[in-house]
């Protein structure tokens, strides 16, 4: 009784987690905690924080996935990824609790060494920076247009005042990047964006609400097709297409790098793994939602980035106000989310790059170089990188995959301190040989396909 009530009573107690190792999380001391500063993360706060690490462009790119797999089979992946997620990273907790870790990358480091700890600190930056970069082009192509089908769709500021230099793409993004990103970023504690994270959530369900109402709208009066439940198989090709979708599927759930973050700002530590499944739940509900209308509404004709079909004549009473509400909804919703993922980007690749120097919180000149050297490159990234799905296959078919099945998994075999159970293990097992198949293909795919385009 006595070691129950004093496990409960250190659960409630707010954590501590300023080390070495954990550079951007900031000390609570008494004084502070007395004065009402600093005080833990809230369950609901903790929802949004991570529910918006998880909702972000992947949510663009499923109506697609739907056109690929057929709308039963896609919603039936997207159930599974979701409740593989929630295994993952109900091991990963477990694991790093015993090993009193307070990050993903000291569990790395408990289980496999420096080296451990290293590359998952560099496929951390890989899939950051690409998702950061697929943000990016995403608000480009809303507010400036795009031409990556092979068709030009125009954007809300070239609809609105037609072609200038001050509307074009990289001034536009340029903008975005100094007066919205840079601000955000410079945050020290994740849980100071939980006011942005709850308002990115309601402007993605603006954006479900919207693309809901106008295929209702259409459905009624009989112009919406009866969608395909099964993907169309023509030859042997096509079944190797079916595999470029995992990485978006992938893409779409990971949230594993701010776990151990979340958790440690929580008033209550115990309160992770509801958070963790309370997330899961609501963006699977997203998701689902958003693939269901996303491609009823749209078909075959929906594009790798679905707010791109929203730029057309929707058959409506109001079709132009609602297609620019849609998007620019969905542009200011990530927005948002940047500076969620850019927090472990940055945590991760100082750990990266600088083991042994004093914690980033009391560098401001590192803190400083970090962020800019990493808000240049995704710029850079967003300008050259023509759309959505080439980037997506690359980061989801490699660092993705990693940090969310096959680091866990492999943790779990590990088993340094003993506590795996069977069914941790044949689950470990199915997760890993799931991932290297199904992204071997998916990378295969992309390059023959890739190849034959070239060709």
């Amino acid at each position: 009784m006595t070691i129950d009530k004093e496990e409960t009573k250190n659960s409630r107690k707010p954590k501590q987690p300023i080390n070495e190792k954990s550079p951007l999380l900031q000390e609570k001391d008494e004084g502070q905690l007395s004065s009402g500063e600093l005080n833990g993360a809230s369950f609901t706060g903790s929802v949004f924080n991570l529910s918006t690490s998880i909702i972000g462009a992947g949510i663009m790119a499923l109506p697609a996935t739907m056109k690929v797999l057929g709308l039963g089979l896609g919603l039936g992946l997207i159930v599974f990824v979701a409740l593989l997620t929630e295994a993952s990273l109900e091991m990963l907790l477990r694991f790093s609790k015993v090993g009193n870790s307070e990050s993903y990358g000291e569990v790395m480091g408990d289980a496999f060494g420096g080296v451990g700890r290293r590359l998952l600190q560099f496929c951390i930056f890989v899939n950051n920076v690409g998702t950061l970069i697929v943000y990016m082009i995403i608000i480009g192509d809303v507010l400036s247009g795009t031409s990556a089908s092979g068709v030009h769709h125009a954007g809300v500021l070239e609809g609105w005042f037609g072609v200038h230099w001050w509307n074009s793409r990289a001034f536009v993004l340029l903008v975005t990047t100094i007066l919205v990103f840079a601000p955000l970023s410079c945050f020290k504690r994740i849980d100071s964006l939980r006011y942005t994270s709850a308002l990115a959530v309601a402007l993605a369900f603006i954006f479900l609400v919207i693309t809901a109402g106008i295929t209702i709208i259409k459905s009624l009066d009989g112009n919406i097709a009866i969608p395909r439940l099964l993907p169309n198989i023509t030859n042997i090709t096509s079944v190797w297409n079916l595999f470029t979708v995992v990485p978006v599927l992938v893409t779409a759930f990971i949230c594993h790098f701010n776990v151990h973050t979340i958790n440690s700002e929580l008033k209550d530590s115990s309160l992770i793994r509801p958070v963790v499944q309370t997330s899961l739940a609501l963006c699977s509900f997203v998701y689902i939602l958003t693939s269901f209308f996303g491609f009823l509404l749209f078909g075959d004709s929906t594009l790798d980035d679905v707010l791109a079909n929203f730029d057309t004549n929707l058959g409506i009473p109001y079709s132009s106000l609602l297609n620019d509400t849609v998007r620019i909804s969905y542009a200011l919703h990530l927005m948002l989310v940047f500076p969620i993922l850019f927090y472990p980007l940055r945590l991760n690749l100082d750990g990266l790059l600088f083991t042994s120097a004093r914690p980033l919180v009391s560098d401001n000149l590192r803190f400083a170089f970090i962020s800019s050297g990493l808000l240049v490159l995704v710029f850079l990234g967003a300008n050259f990188i023509p759309n959505i799905w080439d980037a997506f296959q690359f980061t989801g078919a490699t660092a993705t995959v990693c940090i969310g099945f096959i680091f866990p998994a492999a943790i779990a075999l590990r088993d340094r301190h003993r506590i795996a159970t069977k069914k941790d293990k044949i689950l470990s097992v199915f997760m890993i040989a799931l991932a290297v198949f199904s992204n071997s293909v998916a990378i295969y795919s992309d390059a023959y396909a890739l190849f034959k385009k070239s060709a």
